[in-house]
């Protein structure tokens, strides 16, 4: 059982268009579901654009390779392209996860896999977690190193060889996470963290109280408040937890400058929540380093 919806970008070394189709399943995503949500993955042939320097390999004989050394996608999307003819080409995203991986866990490592045909991206490679009790897709930091690979040589080699590589770096994603899990806060401490999710959700002149500017249309208390049992608690983790997904999927009761009031909005493009993701990760490892040192 799978369903569409449609999510939207952040900043990374490329970006994505803000309406991009996003397909998530619980199972291995089949050719076929791929295909109908990320047609550029099946692309029959370079941009017009690209030299012939260019080293066209379709991004769906990449993934087979990757299948075979036990990586399954378990979400895909696509960018879309105002300029015509470039939509069999555009940006798209895949997440996957290793077969080798521990079972039972509350998170599941996933390496997520950039890649276009119009010369909009290289083969990017990052490491990413995907949490099951609210099914987000988190994005680590820096961690572990991204991978960036040019359309020239042999690409799809150098692809399946990054893409172990970036699954080496998971036990220290694991080490990180786990010391989130054991670090209490303060209340002090989780409003402070929250404080700071909204200067990079909403902008710094949005969560100015004074001096004329916009506040944020929602408090840093409300972004902390929980969703569901399981992130009710006073670690790092469980206010990392709170705080992306409120960032993320919106959703809160607020108010507008006007007074008028409001339901927050989803992120809504790929690339932004690639880079708020990550920019939360780090956020939450800065905090945990300032706690070390107290």
């Amino acid at each position: 059982m799978y369903t569409t919806q449609y999510q939207a970008p952040a900043r990374l070394a490329t970006s994505f268009s803000r309406n991009a189709r996003v397909l998530r399943s619980e199972s291995p995503l089949c050719e076929d579901q791929m295909r109908a949500a990320a047609p550029s993955i099946f692309a029959p042939g370079k941009h017009a654009s690209r030299s012939e320097r260019y080293a066209y390999i379709p991004t769906i004989e990449v993934l087979r390779g990757l299948r075979k050394e036990g990586f399954e996608p378990f979400m895909v999307a696509q960018g879309q392209s105002r300029t015509p003819g470039k939509a069999e080409f555009t940006k798209h995203l895949i997440r996957m996860r290793h077969a080798g991986q521990v079972q039972g866990r509350p998170e599941a490592n996933e390496i997520i896999l950039i890649n276009s045909h119009d010369g909009a991206s290289s083969y990017q490679m990052l490491a990413g977690m995907f949490r099951f009790v609210c099914c987000n897709g988190l994005v680590v930091g820096d961690v572990v190193q991204d991978i960036r690979i040019p359309h020239k040589g042999n690409v799809q080699g150098e692809v399946i060889e990054g893409a172990f590589r970036v699954l080496d770096g998971f036990e220290a994603v694991e080490e990180h996470a786990e010391a989130m899990k054991a670090l209490p806060l303060e209340p002090r401490e989780e409003i402070a963290f929250a404080t700071a999710a909204l200067l990079l959700r909403f902008g710094e002149q949005r969560i100015a109280e004074t001096g004329g500017h916009t506040p944020a249309p929602v408090t840093a208390e409300r972004l902390n408040e929980a969703r569901r049992i399981e992130d009710v608690g006073h670690s790092l983790w469980t206010t990392f937890q709170r705080v992306q997904e409120n960032v993320m999927r919106g959703g809160q009761a607020g108010r507008a400058s006007s007074g008028r009031r409001l339901h927050t909005r989803p992120v809504g493009s790929i690339d932004r929540g690639v880079s708020l993701n990550r920019a939360l990760w780090m956020l939450a490892e800065e905090m945990r380093r300032i706690k070390a040192a107290a």
